[in-house]
């Protein structure tokens, strides 16, 4: 079934996505802007395994002792992989 949104409802859930977006974007400039990577290196099999996870993915650690790891989803099923920009790597993968 399809549930079709009046003009109202439209408008008030791309005002709430607007502020949701600018709320987080803050949040992570406050955290992330500035900082300096410091170290990268491929989560170890153990970790991964603490993790739950069958992947290892890679790790970015910032000046600020800060890690930056991705994962799958929003629920941390799995670690997951970096999409780029780069040329010769448009993708940062996960190990198996």
């Amino acid at each position: 079934m399809t549930v079709k949104l009046t003009e109202k409802a439209k408008e008030l859930r791309k005002k709430t996505m607007e502020v949701n977006n600018n709320t987080w974007t803050t949040l992570i400039k406050k955290h992330l802007l500035g900082r300096k990577i410091v170290d990268v290196q491929y989560m170890s099999v153990e970790d991964a395994e603490h993790q739950g996870w069958y992947r290892q993915p890679i790790q970015i650690r910032l000046d600020n002792g800060t890690w930056l790891t991705p994962s799958m989803d929003d629920e941390g099923n799995d670690g997951g992989s970096i999409e780029t920009n780069i040329k010769e790597m448009p993708t940062i993968p996960s190990m198996y």
